[in-house]
């Protein structure tokens, strides 16, 4: 696996400057478990001039041969949506007909050098953008169309599901809202249609198919993203925030990430935020302006019956506790980590440690059963986890989930 670094900046920007200098390395970061494989990422957002370079941060992990992992934080509990257009399934449209209802309700988002794209949720102002797009720090501005930008109020980000609600004031006939539809519904192969500003060339329209469904990116605090969409339509620097439409012209997510292949451009495989996610989230962030998420401190890979056959695993489903975090209610209630690895079909996984089967009673077939779980809780609710252990035995802890750190204790210190 190659190392993962922060790609180069273009050597200059459309207009002809020079661009600016590189960017420190990041530190090393989680990527996809499915798979058994951890996937590098880049975030899609452009920084530098208008139309200019491109500078990213990378995702991923730093080619270490620990056992892959993933982290089990990552929704909200609120099941309320954000007030925006209710909208009905309808037929299929084509291209033309969904980008030319679409892309009036698609914005550029800049904060100094950073540009990315947003998309307007209802006639009050309400933008969503995602959170690497505007926490580079200074003022954030929207712009519609010819380049007339106004200034945005951040309301509220998320940085655990890279999430950013912005408010804008505009007359309601600038506002065009787009509809939302329900990610859930999503299946590989399904049309899907990207809309943004890569590299500045703003409301730029590309189309594809839902390439996978489920898979799990890194937040820029370091956390897992699960439920992630994977999309062949290309998304570039610049697309970052920019919605990702079904072929009935509905958003189903949110363009945020492009894995890293080392070159700097897009290359088929880019990872949206399901719009089911940007509901809950925006509702919170429009009610409070923060978000907090409950964390037990854990790092699941998975368990299926060719694991368990040729590791000899105890049960054959199940999500193994690969890793604990020091301090976290996990290591606190006694969860042990895995002890050792096994390599299987050319993959390193995880042994030895213990493996959830159940969670309040319901049964876990994969990690992100037990993320689903946790996501459901707020910090001080309980949680009761069935557990199996390395020797066989089993046993049920029960624990408070804590709140989740500003950064994830992955990213606060080196990894071996």
């Amino acid at each position: 696996m190659s190392t993962v670094t922060d790609l180069p900046n273009e050597s200059q920007t459309a207009s002809g400057g020079p661009a600016p200098g590189p960017v420190p390395q990041q530190p090393p970061r989680r990527g996809d478990w499915r798979g058994g494989r951890i996937v590098p990422f880049v975030v899609a957002a452009l920084l530098g001039g208008a139309a200019g370079g491109a500078i990213v941060a990378a995702f991923g992990d730093s080619g270490s041969t620990k056992p892959t992992t993933t982290s089990a934080v990552v929704t909200p509990a609120a099941a309320a949506v954000a007030s925006a257009t209710p909208v009905t399934a309808g037929g299929t449209k084509t291209i033309e007909q969904i980008y030319d209802a679409a892309a009036p309700g698609v914005v550029q988002v800049n904060q100094g050098n950073a540009e990315g794209s947003g998309f307007v949720l209802d006639r009050q102002g309400d933008v969503v953008t995602n959170a690497h797009v505007v926490t580079n720090g200074g003022a954030v501005t929207v712009s519609f169309s010819n380049d007339d930008r106004v200034p945005a109020r951040v309301v509220g980000v998320d940085n655990s599901t890279d999430i950013a609600l912005l408010k804008v004031t505009a007359p309601a006939s600038a506002l065009v809202p787009l509809p939302l539809g329900d990610s859930a519904t999503l299946q590989v192969g399904d049309g899907v249609v990207a809309i943004g500003n890569p590299f500045g060339l703003d409301r730029s329209a590309t189309s594809g198919i839902v390439s996978a469904l489920n898979r799990e990116i890194t937040s820029p605090n370091g956390f897992g993203i699960n439920g992630v969409i994977q999309t062949d339509a290309a998304i570039n620097h610049g697309n970052s925030g920019g919605p990702l439409l079904n072929m009935q012209g509905q958003v189903v997510g949110i363009n945020s990430q492009i894995a890293n292949s080392g070159v700097d451009a897009n290359v088929g495989v880019g990872f949206t935020i399901p719009i089911d996610t940007v509901k809950q989230i925006t509702h919170d962030l429009a009610a409070s302006g923060s978000i907090s998420h409950a964390y037990l401190g854990v790092q699941l890979t998975p368990v299926d019956p060719t694991i368990a056959s040729q590791a000899n695993l105890p049960v054959a489903h199940g999500a193994m506790i690969g890793g604990v975090d020091n301090g976290s209610p996990a290591a606190s209630a006694g969860l042990r980590p895995a002890t050792g690895t096994s390599v299987i079909d050319g993959t390193t996984y995880g042994i030895g440690g213990d493996i959830i089967t159940a969670v309040d009673g319901k049964p876990v077939t994969s990690p992100a059963d037990v993320q689903t779980a946790i996501g459901a809780l707020r910090a001080g609710d309980r949680i009761s986890l069935s557990v199996v252990r390395a020797d066989g035995s089993k046993t049920t802890i029960s624990l408070k989930a804590g709140l989740q750190p500003t950064t994830s204790p992955s990213l606060q210190s080196p990894q071996p």
